[in-house]
C-alpha cells in the first residue's frame, strides 16, 4: 500500500469521527426530531465512508496482486563469470547456457621404434594398431571436450542440466550426451535421476575445468569408469552439511554403451572435515565403487557357465592427445568387482595437499582361478604464487580451481592467478606377474605397473579463460604373457619386458562459461 493511500484512508476515518462528534453534540441542543434526523444522515455518511475504505482495501490488495504478479513473470537476465543465464523474478524458474572448451596440445618423447621382432613395446591387449602406435605415440593437437549445454530450475525445488559433448577425446570419440538430469531439492536429501557422472573420489568431485592436471591420476580416473563416468544411467542421493558429505547412486550402462543384459553398479562417499581453522581445513572421506553384475556378453543360452561377462581395466598415461594405453588387465571373466578408497585433502591458504589410495578387487566368475587384486594411489600438490586459495565445497566435498582476485588486465597490471602442481602417481596391474623372463602361473595378470610424475603450471587470466602446461615422466613396467596376447605374430616371449619410459609435454587451452 502507498504512503498517498495510506494518508488518504486516515483521512476519511478522521472525518467520520468528526462528524460523529459534532452530530452528537448538536444533538444535545435541538429537538428529539431534529436529532434524529440528523443522526440518520451521520449514519449514510458513515457507511457511505465505510464503502470507500473497502473499496479502497479491495484495490489496494488487487494492486498488490497485480505487482507480485508482474515480480514473478519478469525475466531477469545476468552474465555472471560470462554465463548468460535467464531467470524469474522469484527465482522459481532459470536457465543458464553452459560451454566447455578444452584443447590440448602434446610432444611424447621416445626412443625410436625398431621392427616388431626385437622392440618389445606394448600396448593393449589384443590391438593390433597398438603394437604400432605405442612405439611412436603420435605428437599433435586435440580438442578433448567442447561441450554445450543448459542447466537451471523449475516450479524452484527441481533442479535440471542437459550437456551435450560434440567431440570428446579428438578422433577417439564422436559426439554424445555428456549429462541430462532432473533432481528434486525440496528436501534436505536431494534426488537426481538421469545420465550423469555421480562422483565417485576425492579426484572426481573436482570439477573437470577446475582439476589440478590436465587429466586425474590414473586410477582414479580407472575407478571412476567402473561405475560412474559421464552419460552413465544413474539414480542418486545426495546430502550435506556444514563439515560432512553424504552420496550414494545405483548405476548402469553409460549411454553410448549397448550390451545385452546391462551393467548394474553402485556408487557411496563419505567424507567429513574434522579440523577447520580460519583460512586452513583437513578433508578425510572413504568411497567405494561396486559393479554387481557386469554386462553380459551375450544371451544365457548356453548349455554350462552362461553367457561372459567381461571387466576390464586398462588407461592412458594420464594425457589423452594419444589414445594408446600402456596398461590392461585385459579382459577377465567377472561375477563383480569392490574397488574401496582412502581419501585424504588438506588446503592453509594457497598451499594445497590431496592424497587417495585404492584397493580393487574382482570376483571371478564360475573359476577355480584365484580372485585377482589390484591398488594404486596418487599424492599431488598445488602452490598459487599469487596468493587465491582453491576452494573447497562441502556440497561436493572437494577442492576447485582457484578464482583470480585481480583477473587479467594488461592496463591495469593485473596477471589473474598462477598456480604450480606436482603429482606422482601409482597404478598396479598386475596380478602373481611374477619374475622377468618366466612364464606366468595360472590366473596370473600382467596388466603392468605405470608410475607417473608430473609438474605444472596452471594460469587462471580470469573465472573464464585458463591456460596450463605440464610434464610428465612415466615409466611403465610390464611383463608380456607370452601365447598370442598382442597378435599371433607380434607377441613377444613370455616375460620379456613390454613396458617402456617415456617423456610427455603438453598444452591446455580452456574456455568455460
Amino acid at each position: 500500500m502507498t504512503v498517498a493511500k495510506t494518508a488518504f484512508r486516515a483521512a476519511l476515518i478522521a472525518g467520520a469521527s468528526l462528524l460523529i462528534t459534532a452530530g452528537a453534540a448538536s444533538a444535545q441542543t435541538s429537538s428529539p426530531d431534529d436529532a434524529a434526523a440528523r443522526i440518520a444522515a451521520l449514519e449514510a455518511q458513515l457507511q457511505a465512508l465505510q464503502k470507500q475504505v473497502s473499496d479502497l482495501k479491495a484495490t489496494t490488495a488487487a494492486a498488490a496482486t497485480k505487482d507480485a504478479k508482474a515480480a514473478q513473470s519478469a525475466t531477469t537476465v545476468s552474465m555472471a563469470n560470462g554465463r548468460p543465464t535467464f531467470s524469474t523474478g522469484d527465482g522459481a524458474f532459470s536457465a543458464s547456457i553452459r560451454g566447455f572448451f578444452q584443447a590440448d596440445a602434446a610432444r611424447y618423447d621416445q626412443r625410436p621404434a625398431g621392427p616388431l621382432a626385437t622392440d618389445f613395446r606394448r600396448g593393449s591387449f589384443g590391438d593390433a594398431t597398438e603394437n604400432d602406435r605405442v612405439r611412436d605415440l603420435s605428437d599433435g593437437v586435440n580438442v578433448r571436450r567442447a561441450r554445450l549445454g543448459v542447466e537451471g530450475k523449475v516450479f524452484g525445488a527441481f533442479d535440471y542440466a542437459m550437456v551435450y559433448d560434440f567431440g570428446g577425446s579428438g578422433t577417439e570419440e564422436a559426439g554424445k550426451i555428456s549429462s541430462a538430469w532432473l533432481q528434486y531439492s525440496g528436501l534436505p536429501v536431494k534426488v537426481r535421476a538421469g545420465f550423469y557422472p555421480h562422483p565417485t573420489s576425492l579426484e572426481d568431485a573436482a570439477s573437470f575445468t577446475g582439476s589440478l592436471f590436465p587429466e586425474r591420476a590414473s586410477v582414479a580416473e580407472t575407478v571412476r569408469g567402473l561405475a560412474g563416468g559421464d552419460g552413465r544411467a544413474t539414480i542418486g542421493v545426495f546430502q550435506s552439511g556444514e563439515r560432512w558429505n553424504f552420496s550414494a547412486a545405483v548405476t548402469g550402462n553409460t549411454v553410448t554403451t549397448q550390451t545385452f543384459d546391462e551393467q548394474l553398479g553402485a556408487v557411496g562417499r563419505f567424507s567429513v572435515v574434522p579440523f577447520k581453522g580460519d583460512g586452513w581445513l583437513v578433508h578425510t572421506g572413504v568411497n567405494t565403487n561396486l559393479v554387481i553384475h557386469p554386462a553380459k556378453g551375450g544371451p544365457d543360452v548356453a548349455a554350462t557357465g552362461g553367457a561372459i561377462s567381461n571387466l576390464r581395466l586398462r588407461d592412458r598415461p594420464e594425457l589423452r592427445v594419444d589414445g594408446a594405453r600402456l596398461i590392461d588387465t585385459g579382459n577377465i571373466d567377472a561375477d563383480s568387482l569392490t574397488a574401496i578408497g582412502l581419501e585424504f585433502g588438506a588446503m592453509r591458504k594457497n598451499v594445497f595437499v590431496q592424497a587417495e589410495y585404492f584397493d580393487i578387487k574382482v570376483k571371478r566368475r564360475s573359476s577355480t582361478l584365484p580372485d585377482p587384486k589390484f591398488n594404486g594411489w596418487y599424492v599431488q600438490a598445488g602452490w598459487t604464487l599469487t596468493g587465491e586459495a582453491r576452494r573447497y565445497s562441502t556440497a561436493t566435498a572437494g577442492f576447485d580451481a582457484p578464482r583470480p582476485a585481480k583477473p587479467f588486465d594488461l592496463k591495469k597490471g593485473n596477471w589473474g592467478a598462477i598456480e604450480l602442481a606436482a603429482r606422482y602417481s601409482n597404478f598396479d596391474l598386475d596380478y602373481l606377474a611374477g619374475p622377468a623372463g618366466s612364464s606366468p602361473v595360472a590366473g596370473a595378470i600382467r596388466g603392468g605397473e605405470q608410475n607417473i610424475l608430473s609438474l605444472g603450471v596452471n594460469w587462471y587470466l580470469n573465472s573464464v579463460v585458463s591456460l596450463s602446461a605440464a610434464y610428465r615422466n612415466v615409466e611403465v613396467n610390464r611383463l608380456s604373457p607370452g601365447g598370442t596376447a598382442f597378435g599371433a605374430t607380434s607377441t613377444p616371449p613370455a616375460g620379456a619386458q613390454v613396458g617402456q619410459d617415456l617423456d610427455i609435454w603438453s598444452v591446455r587451452t580452456q574456455y568455460v562459461f
